[in-house]
């Protein structure tokens, strides 16, 4: 039995060490964009060992089980019988990871799926490098593969001898695909392994020098689909004459909301803020004292809709002023979430400091590498908070979050604008606040953001730095009570867009049809800033913007708000499950010519 575990234990460590030479190999070899110290190298190797241990999570699975079941035999020839998954294992490992650094000088990304779509047309791929970098790109395949191949082979000995009562250990040897599993998963938190989760840096190659290439590519291949062939309803023509002017030409003209082009800027992302549940624009004034107060002050954009109805779709919406899908996460794809303009990378290229702060896991679907890739020089969440803070079922609830927020901020060094996003947790389900005023738990848990949201609020217009301070508070997306049969409708999608502080000019209301994503545009319009990479965002103060109307999907179907009214339209069945006042094919044909427009666009990204 000792042999065979010795083996097991063998394994992996050849596995993880050839996973640690090729991140070696990758520093090395691939030329890195400013100094690399090595304390960076160090990092690389730390931040990326949990991409490593999954990916061993799933090639020591075989091995396990031929350890397993040879407990059952009287003697097994053991080097033989797993050399042929050695070579695989040592093939794989090389090809992908050589593969994976040879081409990121020309990509800028790690390899993932989207190689396969350079497959068909192989004389073209090969067409763009030279011969001498296809031989040496293979010499350097078959070394590793043969340094691997080796070190595996002779993690083992030639024959297991035979174990008395052998079968008995065959059970307590299975049941270790369990701490496998957690491997494979990444632990026991709530966000499972994904390739943002080892970001550490506001470098990009230092984020990419630790990703796992087998883990980039493999967890990328469930995602690759052909996005061009969804909800091709229309074809060339018809979809340019439907959607041509759907979305205006940049305009920086409009009405001049701030008294100052460099405000601080401070973004608050209210998980789950729906406009029902505030007074000034639903019918819960009991719930948002706080926020219909600063709604009075500031200014309040009254007909915004949340383009989608998830936190990792409202967040691309909000800060990258991209689109939503009935049944793709763009988070959660980061060979099509890189190529995204950001409202943080633009004011990055314009002097800004970039932050963001959450108070729970931002490993949690991706956001984490999204985040860090997009602009932001800093991310804060539950694993580097403070561990004398409270925590809740999601992390550190918003009460506490928001005072470290207001200490960073008193913190920042004057001369430099800043912009900071922090994303909120406690009107999420289960709704696990330390607060009791309200008896429905739903409600009480957003009144709690509304008190936290109002004390923070007051504490920054108490100091120096209220008078230069733009606040934004926008929603994620909305929330439908259980029980209630409204899920996808416009009342649940409806949000509250607000800004104030002191760099607003004066308290207004404007109830122009908008959806989240155009806040991107509006906002960077309004810094004189251009918007032109934001595709589907819209400035909604410039003159150019005469056709209001808002657009969001839900899985599986999209709703579509104009002047003349709402449809809401089920994909699956086709047919209309919220129409005002009346039916309208002009609605209906819009809402599926985006559909069709922006699947083409994340085709091409």
């Amino acid at each position: 039995m000792r042999s065979r575990l010795l083996y097991l234990a063998r394994f992996a460590l050849v596995v993880v060490a050839s996973f640690l030479a090729l991140k070696g190999g990758f520093l090395l070899l691939v030329p890195a964009e400013g100094s690399l110290r090595m304390g960076d190298v160090f990092a690389v190797l730390y931040h990326g060992l949990s991409l490593d241990l999954s990916m061993l999570g799933y090639l020591i699975v075989v091995p396990l089980l031929i350890v397993a079941v040879s407990c059952g035999f009287r003697s097994v020839a053991a080097r033989t019988l797993l050399r042929p998954y050695h070579l695989l294992v040592a093939l794989v490992i090389s090809v992908v990871g050589v593969v994976d650094m040879r081409l990121y000088p020309f990509w800028g990304f790690k390899l993932d799926a989207s190689i396969f779509l350079y497959l068909d047309r192989p004389g073209e791929a090969f067409a763009s490098v030279s011969l001498p970098f296809i031989l040496l790109s293979v010499l350097l395949v078959l070394a590793f593969a043969l340094a691997v191949g080796f070190a595996l082979e002779r993690t083992t000995e030639k024959h297991w001898a035979q174990i008395r009562r052998g079968w008995l250990y065959v059970l307590p040897l299975l049941s270790l695909l369990a701490p496998t599993f957690l491997l494979i998963r990444g632990g026991v938190s709530k966000a499972t392994a994904n390739v943002g989760q080892v970001y550490f840096s506001d470098r990009q190659y230092l984020n990419h020098a630790a990703v796992n290439p087998l883990f980039s590519l493999f967890s990328s291949l469930g995602k690759a689909e052909d996005y061009d062939a969804e909800y091709n309803t229309y074809d060339a023509k018809t979809l340019r004459k439907l959607t041509h002017d759907l979305y205006p030409a940049e305009s920086l003209e409009g009405d001049t909301l701030l008294t100052t082009r460099r405000p601080n800027i401070l973004l608050l992302v209210l998980e789950s803020f729906g406009a029902r549940y505030t007074g000034i624009l639903g019918t819960k004034p009991e719930v948002s004292p706080h926020f219909d107060s600063l709604a009075r002050e500031g200014v309040l954009f009254s007909r915004c809709y949340a383009n989608s109805y998830r936190t990792d779709r409202g967040l691309i919406s909000v800060l990258s002023g991209y689109t939503s899908f009935p049944t793709h996460s763009v988070m959660k794809l980061p060979a099509k979430s890189r190529t995204l303009p950001s409202i943080a990378g633009s004011l990055r290229e314009a002097g800004y400091a970039t932050s963001f702060l959450y108070g729970g896991d931002a490993n949690f679907t991706g956001m984490k590498g999204y985040l860090l890739g997009s602009g932001y020089q800093q991310v804060t969440d539950d694993h580097s908070l403070p561990r004398s803070l409270p925590r809740t079922n999601w992390g550190v609830p918003d009460g506490p979050a928001f005072d470290v927020l207001y200490e960073d901020i008193m913190r920042m060094p004057a001369g430099r604008p800043w912009c900071k996003t922090m994303l909120t947790l406690s009107s999420h389900e289960p709704f696990d606040v330390l607060y009791k005023r309200l008896k429905a738990p739903v409600s009480n848990a957003f009144a709690y953001l509304d008190e936290s949201l109002g004390r923070f609020v007051a504490r920054l217009k108490a100091t120096p730095q209220w008078k230069d301070l733009l606040i934004i508070c926008v929603a994620d997306h909305g929330y439908s009570e259980v029980g209630t049969d409204d899920r996808n409708s416009t009342a649940v999608h409806h949000i509250p867009l607000l800004w104030l502080g002191g760099a607003v000019r004066s308290p207004r209301r404007y109830a122009q049809l908008m959806t989240q994503s155009d806040l991107a545009a509006t906002l960077l319009a309004q810094l004189g800033l251009s918007y032109r990479a934001f595709t589907f965002s819209r400035n909604v103060l410039a003159p150019n913007y005469t056709y209001p109307f808002a657009y969001y999907t839900f899985n599986d179907g999209f709703g579509f708000v104009d002047g003349t009214g709402v449809t809401v339209v089920d994909n699956v069945s086709g047919r209309s499950i919220e129409v005002t006042p009346s039916p309208s094919a002009q609605r209906t044909a819009l809402g599926r010519a985006l559909l069709q427009l922006t699947h083409d666009d994340l085709a091409r990204r």
